[in-house]
């Protein structure tokens, strides 16, 4: 009886890992339409630096509550590399994808976005030495065409402006980053507590995304910021932290190759959580890419 228990109790720890993916995508589904909201007065990168502050406090908060700082002293050189890489990748992801929110549709960004689980299966497959198995590309072939279903007709045949390209430019960069930043971070965490090892990725991108709001001279519309801009930014972040939280206690212990995946499935929740909040609607052709994408998914965890 003994046995067992202990046998039930390590599969449990094991799979723990599938819980904490599944909780990243929920929040991470919150996340992008509470910011669409908070950024409607203001610039995308003075958001995007506003909600890093956000993440940090509540970040550096978990490290201290569940002691993780004492292991700050033992991080290699090579880790705090990856870290800092990592956060350069997120930094960059962050600012791509919520100008690309600014400019499009929920639902026509999340979709783009998340093609960067193919990207992440290739990467991790040249990088990290994880199987390429013929489901793993069926799965990716699906995720494709789901993705390329649920764009828009009109962003390719008729770009009747600047803003219908740039939300499109900005969402490809943004996965492009999204992919090389679980890659490095998955380097980046291996022999630290994942919570230290986000905590120290988030001051990398917050760094570097108040940088970015000087360069660009953003700086000086903070006085248009209202206080129901202030609120939905604020909880946005505090989404974010708590997908990121989830997310990387995931990928220390699961397949990149698949934790990705799960995290994508947050798109179910944007397109829902948008189309109640923001009236937003998929077409049948975006409904079937959505039902590929899904099912592509899924199919990675079975």
């Amino acid at each position: 009886m003994g046995c067992r228990v202990s046998v039930s109790c390590i599969g449990d720890e094991e799979k723990m890992w599938l819980l904490f993916a599944c909780g990243s995508a929920i929040f991470a589904g919150v996340t992008a339409v509470l910011a669409k909201i908070g950024m409607q007065h203001i610039n995308s990168t003075i958001a995007t630096a506003l909600r890093t502050g956000v993440v940090l406090l509540f970040s550096w908060l978990l490290v201290l509550l569940t002691g993780a700082i004492s292991g700050i002293g033992a991080i290699s050189g090579k880790t705090f590399l990856f870290l800092i890489l990592s956060g350069c990748a997120t930094g960059a992801s962050w600012l791509c994808y919520f100008q690309a929110l600014q400019l499009g549709d929920v639902n026509q960004v999340a979709p783009i976005d998340k093609f960067s689980t193919i990207l992440t299966m290739l990467l991790a497959f040249l990088f990290l030495g994880e199987a390429l198995t013929m489901q793993k590309i069926i799965c990716m072939l699906l995720i494709g065409t789901g993705t390329f279903l649920m764009l828009p007709k009109h962003t390719q045949a008729k770009p009747q402006s600047t803003t219908k390209k740039g939300w499109l430019f900005y969402a490809i960069l943004s996965a492009v980053f999204a992919s090389l930043t679980s890659i490095l971070g998955k380097v980046g965490i291996q022999n630290i507590d994942s919570n230290l090892g986000t905590a120290i990725r988030t001051c990398v991108v917050l760094v570097m995304a108040w940088v970015m709001v000087f360069v660009t001279g953003q700086q000086h519309n903070l006085g248009a910021l209202n206080r129901k801009d202030l609120l939905f930014l604020v909880l946005s972040g505090l989404t974010t932290g708590l997908s990121w939280m989830c997310y990387y206690r995931a990928l220390q212990d699961g397949l990149a190759s698949v934790v990705v995946p799960i995290d994508k499935l947050s798109i179910l929740v944007t397109i829902a959580f948008s189309s109640f909040v923001l009236k937003e609607r998929l077409n049948r052709r975006s409904g079937i890419g959505l039902g590929l994408l899904t099912v592509g998914t899924v199919l990675l965890v079975l």
